[in-house]
């Protein structure tokens, strides 16, 4: 089978490095990929959001699945494109329809209301409504979460203590658009206490099987403090998520999820992130992704036992029941090393230098790389994925953090408190 990968991060990475293994697999193509990716496959100078060059593309190289890493393709329609125009070349991953449970913060809103799964109170706000949001903000609790409607690369929610300064920053986001279009619209929701966690599970419009549970590090500094980053490491399996806690989200969550997406006539197909907060052993979901997160896939697939590739093809031919499918009793923890100065100014093009051989348990993913004269170099702010496999959570972060110390390139830096949160759960299950 030849295959189309779209994307450039670690989470394509992942994709690829596992795609790569399958006895199903003719060619891999990676566009535009990344260091780590070209020693899956091939790399190729393509934009993702230009349908036309795609659909070109896949003519000319007989690609007969394109697998989408991150959401943008899927938001702005790609299914739905290769349905009309190609529907002998498969996309796995969900319609434009679905893809709104990502590409739109109210969609998804109004989608849990509508089939009563659990959530966070909220109110939808705009430009004609401004005052009323004000007024909806007093009658919450402190801290304030304001939430851009549309896509906003992962940046578009502020979490506010002041009640005031919430207010102006409403006002700003949606009369200033200061996350451009994206919060032209903006979604008022209530503060959850608990502890995050995300669920992922792949459907194939019928049926549906749970590829795990993590956690992530959203944070740039120890503890959980500073700005917030694309992820800075994960934990999978998570300790807490025991049998009595996913049966409460299969039931309350998944369930009506999936079938309110095919009372609506849109059976979801691909992968669905279900990003939850754990309130006193209930589950809520915090938000919809339409795909694998990053860094939660580079702790995710190196528990997976299957063939990658022949469960993306699933999706697209409804043939999961048929795929094989297992997880690791290990448990992984992620690692990411940043560049200096992210999620702010960073420089580029420092060169990098791996370890000569890893242990059998470690995997390396590249993100932010790439290959300049024979050189690898950084290439974005979070480069590269540590993850470690082991028996016990505490020696899978201390394989992860000793092979971090071992890649080298100038203004390197990572959480060295990935995981320590949740040592407290190890042993209650």
């Amino acid at each position: 089978m030849n295959v189309l990968l779209l994307g450039s991060g670690g989470r394509e990475h992942a994709f690829a490095h596992y795609i790569a293994k399958s006895s199903n697999l003719n060619t891999l193509f990676i566009a535009p990929g990344n260091a780590g990716t070209a020693l899956c496959g091939t790399n190729c100078k393509l934009n993702p959001l230009d349908f036309e060059a795609v659909l070109n593309f896949c003519t000319q190289n007989q690609i007969e699945l394109i697998i989408p890493g991150n959401e943008d393709p899927l938001v702005a329609g790609i299914v739905d494109f290769f349905e009309t125009h190609a529907p002998q070349i498969l996309v796995a991953g969900p319609n434009k329809w679905c893809a709104q449970l990502e590409g739109s913060k109210s969609f998804s809103k109004q989608f849990m209301a509508a089939n009563a799964i659990p959530t966070a109170a909220y109110m939808q706000v705009d430009a004609n409504n401004i005052g009323q949001g004000k007024a909806f903000l007093e009658t919450l609790q402190a801290p304030y979460v304001l939430k851009a409607d549309g896509l906003a690369a992962g940046k578009g929610v502020l979490i506010i203590d002041n009640l005031n300064q919430t207010q102006a920053e409403l006002e700003n986001m949606i009369v200033n658009q200061s996350f451009g279009t994206a919060s032209q619209t903006v979604v008022i929701e209530e503060f959850l206490q608990g502890i995050e966690i995300s669920v992922f599970v792949i459907s194939d419009g019928i049926n549906y099987k749970i590829l795990g549970s993590a956690k992530d590090y959203k944070r740039i500094g120890e503890g959980d403090s500073g700005l917030n980053t694309g992820g800075m490491g994960a934990i999978s399996p998570v300790p807490f998520a025991n049998k009595e806690f996913m049966d409460k989200v299969t039931q309350r969550i998944i369930e009506p999820t999936m079938n309110g997406l095919k009372a609506a006539g849109n059976p979801y197909k691909g992968i669905l992130f279900i990003g939850l907060m754990n309130c006193n052993g209930n589950p809520y979901v915090i938000e919809y992704n339409v795909r694998m997160g990053d860094p939660e896939t580079e702790a995710i697939f190196p528990r997976l036992q299957v063939d990658m590739l022949q469960m993306m093809h699933s999706v697209a031919t409804q043939q999961l029941n048929n795929v094989a499918f297992s997880h690791s009793p290990l448990t992984a923890a992620t690692v990411f090393l940043v560049s200096q100065g992210y999620p702010q100014s960073y420089a580029k093009n420092i060169a990098m230098q791996l370890p000569t051989t890893l242990p059998e348990q470690v995997v390396l993913l590249h993100a932010g790389t790439s290959m300049e004269q024979g050189q690898l170099v950084t290439n974005g702010g979070r480069v590269m994925a540590v993850t470690a496999l082991e028996s016990t959570l505490e020696q899978a972060i201390k394989t992860a953090m000793h092979t971090a110390e071992q890649v080298q390139y100038t203004g390197k830096y990572y959480r060295t408190d990935i995981g320590q949160d949740l040592l407290i759960y190890t042993h209650e299950y």
